[in-house]
């Protein structure tokens, strides 16, 4: 039997956020299930395979249908809260190590341009685009956002770190800093320096010429997997999307899939 794209259990986290259907005065043709448009999308993310070759067998409607689902709940803010909810269950569990954070970049080639591209300096001048994430001790993903490849990696960082939402616990105040920041010789500058003691994080980046390459992984290298994982969803090992809201939406529903992995005792 194959398995479930959407369990009972994601789907159960996934509902209450989802906006309600939009009435039909004209009536119309019946709507595709909400759970079958994310079943679609989901496929396609894990796939990488183009909208319009969408299987009709699986019942998910047309790719076109899938996409206009996927976009709607990205304006309605569905992704970003997903990701957020997974984030407090795990953070209720104890299962985010906010002892440290860890942060890199990866660049992923954009076939068809537009924002938060640039020069790649490592692909021939391409047009490409920069992720960049923050993770926890484990890898679990806090925070992302997109540059153009041109774009130094240490440029985003506060941006970066103020990207995390105050995530409410079983006790005490929300927690969104972590107490320290491991980060490669990119982002080895007084200001980004300055920026984590500001608030509250203790850095612990790499120093060019002073350190060895061999003892720089061994914090980092989470936020490296984490990245692979990502890679992994084949739509996002290149971007293929023009408007950069729905890649956003993609990532986010990725970094969501990680979480709720973790959530579920999977990693």
């Amino acid at each position: 039997m194959k398995r479930a794209l959407v369990t009972d259990e994601l789907w159960s986290i996934v509902t209450p956020l989802l906006p309600a259907e939009p009435p039909k005065p004209k009536g119309g043709r019946p709507r595709v299930s909400d759970r079958a448009a994310l079943t679609g999308i989901l496929f396609v993310l894990r796939s990488g395979i183009p909208w319009e070759m969408m299987p009709q067998e699986m019942g998910c409607g047309s790719g076109v249908t899938c996409w206009r689902r996927l976009r709607d709940w990205q304006v309605a803010g569905v992704w970003a809260r997903l990701h957020y909810e997974l984030l407090q269950g795990l953070h209720w569990a104890g299962r985010i190590d906010w002892s440290r954070a860890c942060m890199d970049s990866a660049s992923i080639a954009a076939k068809k341009g537009c924002a938060a591209t640039g020069a790649n300096p490592t692909d021939r001048g391409k047009a490409d685009t920069k992720r960049h994430l923050l993770t926890d001790r484990s890898g679990l993903p806090l925070a992302f956002m997109f540059t153009g490849a041109n774009v130094h990696d240490s440029v985003p960082l506060v941006e970066l770190l103020d990207g995390v939402a105050p995530i409410k616990g079983r006790r005490g105040r929300p927690r969104q800093r972590p107490d320290k920041l491991h980060a490669d010789k990119a982002y080895d500058y007084q200001r980004c320096r300055r920026a984590c003691r500001q608030r509250g994080i203790q850095p612990r980046i790499a120093r060019r010429g002073v350190e060895s390459s061999e003892r720089l992984g061994r914090h980092r290298w989470v936020v490296e997997r984490t990245l692979a994982w990502l890679a992994r969803m084949r739509r996002l090992s290149i971007r293929y999307e023009r408007r950069i809201d729905i890649h956003y939406a993609f990532t986010s529903l990725a970094c969501s899939l990680i979480c709720f992995n973790a959530l579920s005792g999977k990693f």
